[in-house]
């Protein structure tokens, strides 16, 4: 038995060494050491022994094993080394030298605000939801109180397609979900893109980041809304900055509202920026409108919230100083490198 293992060693030197493929070593592997092989029938053979010679034979065949695979680490290697030399002549780099130091990337400004913004509600108190890019005519518009003539329902302003579905044009989509699955309290905000049939100018786009926040719950009043825009504007902005709403119209909210903030180029004295009003619009804000919660089966009567929506390029562009929302889509790297 000595003799057939000092036979089997020496057979698989020879034949290791003369492998010239990855795919060579890895079918020696297998006659060698498989469980098929050679070396592990003699494991079955120390029945035959002795009981006090079995313990020594037994680590003669361990001692085998070892060898056997060192020869295929030592040819795998060699093969590997022989490949690598090759491929430096053919191609003409030397593979040993350092190679080219890649500069490191960093976040989007875009996704810089929107952690931002997430960071500063959720120290409020709000909790993150997200939904669905395309939605049914329904939750973006029925659910939220927006008649059928309503100018945002023309087909030059909404992207749709088939089946009554639509690409969302407001993450509100998302409140209107939340509402349906989830009794009061709530206090959400929902982050994520947005699609309307605008042309691309400096302020406009069709594909364009919101968030928005819904708060339902007893005992919210306007002055919970108004208090919450200007906490969410001093952190954005820094505590100098001012906030202010202006009486509007929406469909899913009464009363509504614009917000504005005193504007952060020239502190509210007047420029080019805020075309020397002193103010810049924010979002629209309001009260939901009972008619939503009657739609969505909550209790109008019992509770009360407010919502609002603010564009994440526009908080981009009035934090970078930045005068063209399309430079947030140009993938331009001078641009971008400045946030790495």
């Amino acid at each position: 038995m000595q003799a057939k293992l000092d036979e089997l060693i020496k057979a698989a030197r020879a034949e290791i060494a003369q492998a010239h493929s990855p795919n060579d070593i890895l079918n020696l592997k297998a006659q060698y050491l498989g469980k098929k092989s050679v070396l592990n029938s003699l494991y079955s053979e120390l029945r035959s022994l002795n009981p006090e010679d079995r313990p020594a034979f037994g680590q003669k065949l361990n001692d085998a094993r070892i060898q056997i695979e060192g020869f295929l680490f030592e040819q795998e290697k060699s093969l590997k080394l022989k490949a690598w030399e090759q491929k430096s002549q053919v191609s003409g780099i030397d593979l040993s030298m350092p190679g080219i130091i890649r500069q490191r990337g960093g976040l989007h400004p875009l996704t810089i605000i929107q952690r931002e913004i997430e960071d500063t509600f959720m120290a409020m108190g709000f909790e993150i939801a997200e939904g669905f890019d395309i939605e049914d005519e329904f939750h973006n518009f029925d659910a939220l109180n927006t008649p059928e003539d309503h100018p945002s329902r023309n087909l030059a302003d909404t992207f749709y397609l088939d089946n009554g579905f639509l690409l969302r044009t407001q993450t509100s989509t998302v409140q209107v979900r939340v509402m349906e699955s989830y009794k009061p309290p709530i206090r959400i905000i929902s982050p994520g893109r947005c699609y309307r049939n605008d042309k691309p100018d400096p302020s406009h786009s069709p594909v364009f980041s919101q968030v928005e926040a819904l708060v339902v719950d007893e005992g919210i009043s306007l002055s919970d809304l108004v208090d919450t825009l200007q906490h969410f504007a001093s952190i954005m902005f820094g505590g100098k900055v001012r906030s202010r709403i202006r009486p509007h119209f929406f469909p899913f909210t009464e009363p509504s509202a614009e917000m504005d903030i005193s504007c952060v180029n020239c502190g509210g004295t007047g420029c080019r920026v805020c075309k020397n009003s002193g103010w810049l619009e924010m979002g629209g804000a309001g009260m939901v409108d009972p008619n939503v919660f009657q739609i969505l089966g909550i209790d109008a009567e019992k509770y009360s919230g407010f919502a609002f929506g603010l564009g994440i390029e526009r908080i981009a562009m009035l934090k970078y100083h930045i005068p063209d929302m399309r430079i947030l889509f140009e993938n331009d790297l001078r641009m971008l490198r400045q946030f790495s």
